[in-house]
């Protein structure tokens, strides 16, 4: 399933909300509207947390996980750390993490398996990544940016890489993740993937801005139109 969102008036879903296969962050102050979309296609299958991050509601960019664990910055309060605690699963490690590279969603690109990080980040970082989220780290620039968090998106399904990844690059990153990966935009044209939407294995959630064709480039690669798809998708996609 994908589903186009706004916040407030952003299309950056992934600069503000984190989605992994076993919880949802989302920041505080936001509307109604928003929240809702989480809801109706989450239901109670994994937590929507309602939270901050070192006082600011850039989740997305401030944190990184999957299923196994989350990442925030040492400039998370204790406050705001006991409130991910009492509200995530158990089964999720929650760590700080002392890196100068502090908005992790930025530099970390991740799924259950594999994590992509920027190439200058610390020795005892990527330890921490490996140990709490139960990943493979690799150091890797995405169509030449160190920002892997920003220009990539990945699922355990497939990927979504900066559109002018170039088609050798797209191929060794594949096989480094094992996972299918595509270069395409999001948001009428964006190449800030990883920012503009946020994803787990069976939904994503983009920017209003995401044209069909980009959309459908999205449910493709992530392998969300298991369903039959409507006819008219049908008719759009094949055109």
């Amino acid at each position: 399933m994908s589903v186009r969102a706004q916040f407030e008036n952003s299309n950056e879903i992934g600069v503000f909300a984190k989605l992994t296969n076993t919880y949802c962050l989302v920041p505080i102050g936001g509307s109604e509207n928003f929240y809702s979309v989480f809801e109706s296609q989450l239901g109670d299958s994994i937590p929507i947390v309602h939270c901050s991050i070192a006082g600011t509601r850039i989740i997305g960019r401030m944190v990184a996980g999957n299923r196994r664990g989350l990442l925030v910055p040492m400039q998370t309060t204790d406050q705001e750390l006991q409130h991910l605690r009492n509200s995530l699963p158990d089964t999720v490690k929650i760590q700080r993490i002392e890196e100068r590279l502090s908005a992790l969603g930025n530099v970390i690109c991740c799924n259950d398996y594999v994590a992509l990080v920027h190439p200058d980040i610390e020795r005892e970082t990527e330890e921490v990544i490996a140990d709490v989220l139960g990943v493979e780290v690799f150091r890797q620039t995405i169509a030449g940016n160190v920002l892997v968090g920003s220009y990539a998106s990945i699922t355990n399904q497939g990927g979504l890489v900066h559109p002018q990844t170039s088609i050798q690059d797209q191929e060794e990153l594949s096989s480094l993740l094992q996972i299918p990966l595509v270069a395409g935009s999001i948001n009428r044209g964006s190449d800030v993937v990883g920012a503009g939407m946020v994803a787990n294995d069976y939904l994503a959630v983009v920017g209003f801005d995401t044209t069909a064709p980009e959309l459908s480039v999205v449910e493709s690669i992530f392998s969300l139109n298991k369903e039959a798809p409507e006819q008219d998708m049908l008719i759009e996609h094949y055109y």
